[in-house]
């Protein structure tokens, strides 16, 4: 099996990636870091029959497919047993960096949150969209700040919307999962991607309000607002996208939840474009 791996390691020398130490040959994506330290190269390998695989660098956008000379045979089940083991140890390693860092974020939102103030009225994104402040506070290079909340409302990270509405997240930080809220009547609870999409259906149903900050991320935080009001009736305004991402998972998160979802009736629209909607039960 030696003679595999020293084949990968090869095939990421030749494309200027450094190898990690342990090469995994169960077909499964792992990913390692680069230079900078960051996990951004990626390689698949097997054994089984003809040795193959892929390597990368999701930076660079480096896609290799390499395949080895002549026939292997299957891996023994010790040869098994060792992938695993350091595959579970790779594991719990990018387990608690993962931790390390939504902890450092973490403590950086709660620290820049604090020293924040109230943005004003006027600031150009908000005049851009017709809505109101909300809560959102102002921050360097007249960026707007929206924390992210987890259920036990600990800030755990923070987006940045700039004045031309380009948007970033603090390095490290966690965002599956949390959400921001525009407190109101919870007999309904209203769950969309963005914070402009939420302020404008708050301003027009009184609903409390949720920000999920991405399509991806609406199922993980309509599971967590049901579990802190469980009568509350759950409605996923998804934004009308014309990839369908938007409509898809606003129908997942309804699922999930015994909920509703809506979008808009025009496509290429979120909540802050049109008020005009498409009611459908999950």
């Amino acid at each position: 099996m030696q003679n595999i791996q020293e084949t990968v390691r090869n095939v990421m020398r030749d494309n200027g990636i450094t190898p990690p130490e342990i090469i995994i040959l169960d077909g499964v994506l792992h990913r390692f870091k680069d230079e900078s330290g960051k996990l951004n190269c990626w390689y698949t390998a097997h054994s089984d029959g003809r040795a193959a695989g892929t390597v990368g660098n999701w930076k660079t956008g480096l896609t290799v497919n390499w395949k080895a000379e002549g026939n292997y045979s299957k891996l023994t089940d010790a040869q098994r047993l060792d992938f695993q083991i350091e595959k579970h140890r790779q594991e719990l390693i990018r387990k608690h960096e993962e931790k390390v860092r939504h902890q450092e974020a973490m403590t950086k939102a709660t620290y820049i949150w604090s020293q924040a103030t109230l943005a004003p009225f006027n600031h150009p994104y908000l005049v851009k969209k017709h809505i109101g402040i909300h809560g959102a506070r102002l921050g360097r290079d007249n960026t707007l700040i929206i924390p992210l909340y987890n259920t036990n409302r600990d800030i755990i990270n923070l987006q940045f919307i700039s004045e031309t509405g380009d948007k970033r997240f603090l390095s490290g930080g966690q965002k599956k999962g949390c959400f921001y809220i525009l407190e109101g009547v919870t007999d309904k609870i209203i769950i969309c991607e963005g914070f402009a999409t939420a302020a404008s259906l708050y301003e027009n149903s009184g609903y409390l309000t949720v920000v999920a900050f991405d399509a991806g991320n609406l199922k993980n935080v309509a599971i967590n607002i049901k579990s802190l009001y469980p009568a509350s009736k759950i409605v996923i305004a998804g934004d009308n996208d014309l990839s369908g991402i938007g409509q898809k998972k606003a129908l997942e998160a309804a699922l999930a939840v015994n909920g509703e979802y809506l979008v808009p009736a025009t496509v290429g629209h979120d909540w802050n474009d049109s008020l005009t909607v498409e009611v459908t039960h999950a």
